[in-house]
């Protein structure tokens, strides 16, 4: 008993000290007329409720502190760092819905602060989890790469998918119906080679290469009922570059759209969608399934000398899901090349008004392409505008939407130029943009100096991906596969 109460009074003294410590960093601390220079920079981001701790690192003194509210938190090597608990009950109580923050640093006449900034925590959720590639830079090779997933609430990452299983094949295009993690594509390129719908428990391989298509099926995404996927179909070639501020190129030399269907494994398209004169790529369903849009781009010859003269415009045409059918026009959404631009990777919002476009200046690989932005279209008007509070000086490309539409994840390499990492913005009812946020991590300062590989193709899951690596592996290497008709 007498030690308890010995602890106890220890414990309380040094509780004391550490309160009139904290006490002197705040109250005395002269001011400085400077920003904070941390990393990830989330001054003043918008952040979902259900995120996981925003640790950060001060990029200067070791002897800093932080003020979140009324608490103060020491650093650690320059690290500050969020308990989960303690991580969540400030977003819990946090008063008129931001988190008010101040870095304070130790210098030889004192303590000083930087500006105060704030983080605004919206009650709008994202999901839970989502799936990503982790690969090379460089494409040139892809003997370690696999395909991931993050929880969103936590720093749990889990791999859906490694090359090392399938003779280092490539691994690509993974893609979800509506987000849900149980029905899935996947591409397994070179060896053991052929296309994986997993659906629940159920794992088929495709053979997708017909006599009637120019390649096997390449770029997918789902129609909204889940009995189709479109694809592209492209004979693709690519370039690297020594001396251009874009280092690497891929190009099409031909390239079409069509549809497959899920339960009868024909594949269909339009005349419009594989015209000879036309490249057609990176189809995408609206919400009510009844409209097919895709890039289009005239074609050019000789490639790929005149590759730099090939622009894409987005173009969309109806969808009949009763019949595998298509409309007998097309209609032009938005005219880039009349603007000298192109445009990639069109993502409408599940409630069908906005649609998301990478813009750039010629080409459809804009994950290299340095003046690659997000623009958005206002489908009920046509309206164009810039994301200006999402792009950067350097790449901002691949895109999906949350399953609520609040959010948005991109690819970008705005940090070093070289690594693609995955970007979050909350996007509101006018399609306005807040700046966007680095995913998480327990230090990242630590962890994306550490990290050789690039965060590719980020797609949001309502929830984890069960299937085992083991059963992919097994239909992946084992299976024959099942021949895709036309029909």
């Amino acid at each position: 008993m007498k030690k308890s109460r010995i602890v106890n009074c220890i414990l309380g003294v040094v509780f004391l000290s550490l309160q009139l410590s904290c006490a002197g960093i705040t109250k005395n601390a002269s001011q400085l007329d400077e920003d904070a220079p941390i990393f990830p920079d989330y001054k003043e981001v918008t952040i979902p409720a259900n995120i996981a701790p925003l640790n950060f690192s001060f990029l200067g003194e070791e002897n800093c502190a932080l003020l979140v509210g009324d608490k103060v938190i020491r650093s650690r090597g320059g690290l500050f760092r969020f308990g989960k608990r303690q991580w969540r009950k400030l977003l819990t109580n946090c008063s008129e819905g931001f988190l008010n923050l101040t870095v304070f640093v130790k210098r030889d006449n004192g303590w000083c602060s930087y500006k105060p900034f704030k983080i605004t925590v919206s009650q709008d959720k994202i999901d839970p989890w989502f799936s990503y590639r982790l690969i090379p830079p460089g494409y040139q090779g892809w003997q370690d790469m696999g395909i991931y997933q993050r929880d969103l609430e936590s720093y749990s990452q889990k791999a859906i998918m490694t090359n090392n299983l399938t003779g280092g094949n490539c691994l690509n295009c993974h893609t979800y119906h509506n987000g849900d993690p149980s029905k899935m594509v996947f591409h397994a390129r070179a060896s053991f080679g052929g296309t994986i719908v997993v659906d629940g428990d159920a794992i088929e391989k495709l053979n997708t290469k017909t006599d009637s298509t120019i390649s096997a099926l390449v770029y997918p995404y789902w129609h909204p009922s889940g009995d189709f996927v479109a694809f592209s179909v492209n004979k693709t070639l690519q370039a690297f570059y020594n001396h251009d501020p874009n280092r690497i190129e891929v190009y099409d030399m031909a390239s079409d759209v069509v549809v497959y269907n899920v339960k009868t494994h024909e594949i269909a398209w339009s005349p419009l969608t594989k015209a000879e004169d036309r490249f057609e790529t990176f189809p995408t369903f609206s919400p009510d399934g009844k409209w097919l849009y895709f890039c289009s781009a005239e074609a050019v010859e000789p490639m790929p000398d005149k590759h730099r003269e090939v622009r894409y415009g987005l173009y969309r045409i109806h969808f009949n899901a009763e019949d595998m059918s298509f409309g007998d026009s097309l209609e032009c959404v938005y005219d880039a090349p009349a603007e000298g631009f192109s445009v990639s990777f069109p993502r409408v919002s599940p409630d069908g008004r906005f649609l998301c476009v990478t813009r750039h200046g010629y080409g459809n690989f804009s994950i290299w392409h340095k003046d690659a932005d997000l623009w958005l279209i206002d489908l009920t008007d046509g309206s164009l505008k810039p994301m200006d509070d999402v792009n950067s000086n350097d790449v901002d490309s691949f895109h999906t939407w949350s399953s609520n539409g609040k959010w948005m994840v991109f690819s970008s390499r705005r940090d070093d130029g070289l690594y693609t990492k995955p970007y979050f913005t909350h996007i509101d009812s006018n399609g306005n943009a807040a700046k966007p946020f680095l995913l998480p991590q327990k230090n990242p300062l630590a962890y994306y100096k550490r990290l050789m590989k690039s965060y590719n193709l980020p797609a949001f899951t309502t929830g984890k991906v069960k299937i085992g690596k083991r059963d992919l592996t097994d239909v992946i290497r084992k299976s024959s596969g099942t021949d895709v008709l036309v029909k």
